[in-house]
Formats: structure tokens, sequence, C-alpha cells
């Protein structure tokens, strides 16, 4: 079935004309381009267009939803008709970089790195939670686990931790290939280096804190302790830049005939030397300082931490400033648990809640669908249609889960709640939550199922009132 090629001149005519884009690509439900001025866009006309479920900006793209499976199709009628080549996304991202300020680029540096390897870690979040379910004391059994009341359950809930555990066990491993990947070097450099940092002949950093003796290199004089950086991710993010900084470096001045013999053994020996000399010393101390602080907010201030992290996560995403957090997030995970993550999970379903309010309340079929499908997109952890198709366009949807997400924010970071990992957002989160913790989590999920639909409902009333 083919697209209507008038509604596809519409696109392009509502962001702007064709001489607007630099560059243009498509992911699997969204148009995705880059720019020349974003003033230049027409939201209205652009989203009163059938074939447009919605339209956002983030990271200095201009996205427009068009739906799966549609969006190829619009995609080759808009590069025929504007006569822009087909891009991929690299070449949109570096076109849309221009468009960015220095703390804006230094974001989308942090999301180009963490978002690849989101897939690992969300994958050991939702196995750690079935292993949580396993052996969690008191979910079937009073005081007691499944295994417990099932041993022969007992080595299969093993296995599971184990294959969970491995995203964890060898994190700088996968920060290495895609931190070193973004910054121009060797992925395979990157994951070596990584390995490195966490390998077996080095004390682990969990058992750093209670060792009797740090075993040390004695370098002529020098000593070093020989300790990995198991869980940490300020060490290798470093270390990755220097290691791609010193690949490039070697590559341009070493002759193309010796440089498999010179520059990965060198890039990699000097990488090294640094990272356990001073990169990791001084980074894994201020990732503790970091650490401590945070966990030390939320100690003395829950209420107050929660009320305004839970209430402004939306807000953060809106920015793109929530990639930010995603290091944070692991840091903490891996120092105990996360308590920042369960209220990014009650964030997703606030907007969900909202949206399908919204469902109810519209009377024009394409936004009541619209409104429909990302409500129940949001309620599985990808909030971005319903925030940018229904919530922000309305905006008292948008307040509306704002202040549930914030009421629930307040409600579990005084109770403590905890994820043992990131996981899948929405309603399925709870599965990446500390057992002890789920009875607080649970109300905290009625709350932003509740409050977002109520007031938004309220303030429909109010706003249809006057």
């Amino acid at each position: 079935m083919s697209v209507d090629q008038k509604q596809v001149s519409q696109i392009i005519d509502a962001i702007g004309g064709k001489d607007n884009i630099s560059a243009a690509t498509h992911c699997v439900t969204r148009l995705r381009f880059a720019l020349v001025d974003e003033g230049k866009v027409n939201k209205e006309a652009l989203e009163d267009i059938s074939l447009v479920k919605g339209s956002f900006s983030t990271n200095g793209q201009f996205q427009v939803v068009i739906g799966q499976g549609t969006v190829d199709k619009v995609y080759k009628e808009l590069v025929q008709q504007t006569g822009v080549g087909e891009a991929s996304k690299d070449d949109v991202k570096k076109a849309s970089e221009k468009n960015l300020n220095p703390l804006q680029r230094a974001i989308k540096t942090l999301a180009d790195i963490f978002i690849p390897i989101l897939p690992a870690i969300v994958t050991a979040g939702l196995l750690m939670g079935i292993n949580n379910i396993l052996t969690g004391p008191g979910i079937f059994f009073d005081e007691q686990s499944l295994v417990d009341v099932y041993p022969q359950w007992a080595d299969l809930a093993n296995i599971i931790n184990l294959i969970a555990n491995t995203a964890f066990t060898f994190l700088p491993g996968l920060i290495g290939w895609s931190a070193v990947n973004r910054f121009g070097g060797s992925p395979l450099l990157g994951i070596v280096l990584g390995l490195m940092l966490v390998h077996p002949d080095l004390l682990n950093a969990w058992g750093y804190g209670s060792a009797e003796e740090i075993p040390t290199w004695n370098l002529f004089g020098l000593e070093v302790e020989k300790i990995g950086y198991q869980g940490q991710v300020l060490p290798i993010l470093v270390a990755s830049l220097l290691l791609a900084k010193l690949e490039t470096f070697l590559r341009k001045h070493v002759p193309d005939g010796i440089q498999l013999l010179v520059v990965p053994p060198l890039t990699l020996l000097i990488t090294g030397f640094a990272s356990f000399i001073v990169i990791g010393p001084v980074t894994f101390a201020i990732g503790n300082v970091l650490t401590d602080g945070v966990i030390a907010i939320f100690e003395n201030f829950a209420a107050l931490g929660g009320l305004i992290y839970g209430g402004l996560y939306a807000l953060l995403v809106v920015t793109g400033m929530h990639h930010t957090f995603l290091a944070v997030d692991i840091q903490l995970a891996n120092a105990g648990g996360t308590f920042l993550w369960p209220m990014l999970a009650l964030s997703n379903i606030a907007q969900g809640s909202a949206a399908f309010a919204m469902m109810l309340i519209l009377k024009e079929e394409k936004q009541k669908g619209l409104a429909l499908t990302s409500s129940i997109s949001a309620w599985l952890g990808v909030t971005e249609p319903a925030m940018f198709g229904v919530n922000l366009r309305y905006r008292y949807p948008f307040i509306a889960a704002l202040i549930g997400s914030a009421i629930a924010g307040l409600f579990i970071s005084i109770n403590g709640v905890k994820a043992f990992s990131i996981g899948v957002g929405g309603l399925p989160g709870f599965l990446s939550i500390d057992s002890q913790f789920w009875p607080s989590f649970f109300i905290g999920m009625a709350i932003v199922l509740v409050v977002p639909f109520g007031l938004t409902y309220l303030l429909a009333k109010i706003k249809k009132e006057k």
C-alpha cells in the first residue's frame, strides 16, 4: 500500500521546506531530521496531517512520529520529493550536533555511550527479577523462598543469576566497547581495556573495603594498588577517551605498513599504565564521593529528594538530560541498590495514565487512537509518544502526570524503595525491585495510575467549563 504523496508534501512544507533539511533518516516508527532552523517548523500544521502521530525535538534532532511500517514508505517518498540523499543515523547525528551547545553535546555523548548497552543492562535487570522471585523469602511462603521449599529449583535459579550478573560483572567491557566506538577508536580495543580493568588477578572492587591487605605493584619505587574496577563507570569512561585519542594520534603518525605492530600494543600499554596509576585511583575516588553524596541526600532528605526527582524526571526526558542519570543509576545499583530508577518506572506509568485519560476525553478519532496506543506504550516503559504526542500538546495532562509522579516519588523514597538494577520501566518495573520493597512500590504504582488519570479528568472539566 503506497502513501499519500500529498501528505508527504505537507510534512515537508510543515518542517520548513526541503531547504530546511540538512539530513534525514528514520527508525522503526519515526522520521528523524537534522534541520537548519527548527524555528521554521509549523507544529500545528504538521500534527494536523493524518499520517503524523506526533512530533518532538531532542538532542538537536526533530522527530516526526509516523508508525511502524508506514515510516519506511513515507521516508522513501520524502527522499524522492526533496532530493535529499538517504542518510544513516550517524549522518543525522553528526549534522544535528551543529545545533547543540557544549552542555547538550556532553549529554548527547553520554547518551550515545550508554544507550547501545542498555539492552544488556535491562535484560540483566529482568533476569535478576526472575531470580529475585525464585530466591526472595516471604514472596510465596512465610520467611522462606521458593527454592527453600522446592530445592530442586535452586540450581536453575543459580544459573539464571549467573547469566543476569554477567553484564554487571563485565560492565567496564561493555562501556569500553561503546565509549571507544563513540570517541572514534577501535571498539575491540575498548573491550580489551574494559576487561583488563576487571581482570581476575586484580583485587575485586567489591572486596576493597573489607580486604585486610591491598596488594600492590612496585614500579621502580612507585606503589600502585592492584585493584579492579568492577561496577565502576568513571574509570572506564576516562580511560576509553584516552585510548581513542591516543589511537587516533598514532594512526596519523605511524606508517601504514607497521601500524598493526605498533598502534594497538602501544595504545593499550600506555592507556593501561595510565589507568592503573592515575585514571583508576582518581576516578574511583571521585565516583565514590559522588555516589556517597547522592545516597546521603536521599538518606537525610528522602521526602524532598523523592518529590523533586519523581516530579521532575519527565522534564529531564524533555530536555534529554535524563541520559546523564544512567551512569548514576548503574553506579548506585552496584553500590547496593538504586533508589532513582524506581521513580523513573513510576514516572513512565504516570505519563501513560494521563494519556489514557485523554483517550476518554478527546472526541477526534485520530487523537483518541494516538492517546490509547501511546498510553499502553508508556505503561510498558516507552513514554515519548505519550509525552510528545499527547500530554505536552494539551499541557494539563503533562502537569497532572508530574504531580502524580512527584507524590509517588515522595512516598517510595520515604519507604526506602530500591531496585537492584535498571530494568524495563512502567508496569513491568516491579521485577527489578527488591521484593522486600514490593508493597511500597505497588502503592506507588497505584498512586501514578489513579492521580494523573483523575487530575487530567478534573483539569479537562475545569478547562471545558471555562
